[in-house]
């Protein structure tokens, strides 16, 4: 018989605020707000961090200069994921935590790369002169972008993290193998105990430059993400976040006496060519996966929906399908309030899931679109779907825990 996965530590960091408890206390209650910064990138509006003191999970002031501010939102959210789960600081279980990142490229020097196409913009020879700059303006150990296993790596070094270590890039969905490869591992009998997460800056004009390429940014107002579909406004709207779990073999966490947010019953992930109605074949083909274990009652669902089109429109479908299987689903686009976070939005819908689970009542609607309907009652399961902007498609069950 497989290990049943559970959560026991979460760390979160986005304009909303850091940790869990402050999550909880801005979208649990009243209607959320989300908080939106639509001046600093006209007409480009963004989810920008909110204020934090990165020197109370990162206390080395070297530390802090050497990472650019993905590193240090990774970096200190996995520290909050760690204390929360109450093995920070212990290497009795530091030593044998296997770790799983989710990381892009890194962040380009936007400065550097300004100062080497103004100088070979009228030369011949461009291509020397461009070697003559980036030697003196980067870091000995950096090209133009940081490596995506830099984030693993000060993890290990700021928290003494020193179990296996992996990083998946490939956005959305690298967010979704760090989970599902954790919850795999785990129900395997190959760990029992995990960090996993990713982290985002989207306050970058190389990052925004690259989507505005793929024409997958919202331009204008914010609007929440069913509303973008509804008056033709598609696009997503990024958010500097930082999500981390720690993810425990059940008898694992029991033993130390942990404390248990909820269970992870399935992960699910796939990735098609986005033809029309492939993607909702996916994932059609995941709930049937996981509709057995479906309690039958009311279906709370947290939506990583971007708001980016057709995939928008296709979870949509998804979801109107869900209930013509005669599920009534509540649905929550958590992308509307935290915006969305990429590489980190997955494990953020799971944490989000984690924490309404865990207090025991779902979100109220995060818009007033008529998509979103109050939930009454106490959820017992949470679907969240992790639905990438132009590929992937992935779906996760997460339980209330047992005693």
């Amino acid at each position: 018989m497989s290990a049943s996965v559970v959560i026991t530590g979460i760390g979160l960091l986005s304009a909303l605020g850091e940790g869990g408890d402050a999550h909880w206390a801005k979208l649990g209650g009243d209607v959320p707000q989300p908080i939106v910064d639509e001046t600093s990138f006209a007409p480009y509006p963004v989810h920008p961090l909110g204020p934090v003191d990165f020197s109370t999970q990162i206390p080395k002031k070297g530390d802090l200069r050497q990472m650019e501010p993905w590193q240090r939102i990774g970096t200190f959210t996995a520290g909050l994921a760690l204390a929360d789960a109450g093995i920070a600081g212990n290497p009795n279980y530091l030593d044998r935590t296997d770790m799983i990142v989710a990381a892009g490229s890194g962040e380009r020097d936007t400065a550097t790369d300004m100062k080497v196409l103004e100088t070979i913009s009228d030369r011949e020879d461009g291509d020397i002169r461009a070697n003559e700059i980036l030697p003196s303006n980067l870091r000995p150990t950096l090209f133009l972008a940081q490596l995506s296993n830099l984030l693993a790596g000060n993890i290990s070094i700021v928290h003494k993290v020193t179990g296996s270590s992996r990083t998946f890039m490939g956005e959305e969905m690298a967010g979704v193998a760090a989970v599902e490869t954790a919850v795999r591992r785990i129900k395997a009998g190959q760990g029992d105990l995990f960090l996993v997460g990713g982290a985002f800056n989207s306050e970058r004009e190389d990052i925004l430059l690259n989507f505005e390429l793929g024409d997958m940014l919202l331009q204008g107002p914010f609007m929440p993400v069913w509303e973008r579909a509804r008056t033709g406004a598609a696009g997503l709207v990024p958010a500097s976040i930082g999500a981390f779990l720690v993810l425990e073999d059940k008898s694992h966490a029991e033993a130390r006496g942990a404390k248990v947010y909820a269970e992870i019953e399935e992960v699910l992930s796939g990735r098609c060519n986005r033809q029309k109605g492939s993607a909702v074949d996916n994932a059609r083909g995941q709930f049937a996966a996981i509709e057995a274990k479906l309690n039958g009652g009311p279906l709370a669902v947290l939506s990583g929906a971007s708001g980016a089109e057709p995939a928008t429109g296709e979870e949509f479908a998804f979801l109107q399908h869900v209930a013509e299987q005669g599920h009534r689903a509540f649905v929550r686009a958590y992308g509307t309030v935290l915006g969305h976070g990429v590489e980190a939005h997955f494990p953020a819908g799971i944490a989000l899931a984690a924490l309404a689970l865990q207090n025991g009542a779902f979100y109220p609607p995060f818009d007033g679109s008529g998509v979103e309907q109050v939930f009454a009652g106490r959820p017992e399961q949470i679907i969240v779907t992790g639905w990438g902007h132009w590929r992937g498609e992935a779906l996760a069950l997460v339980s209330k825990a047992g005693p």
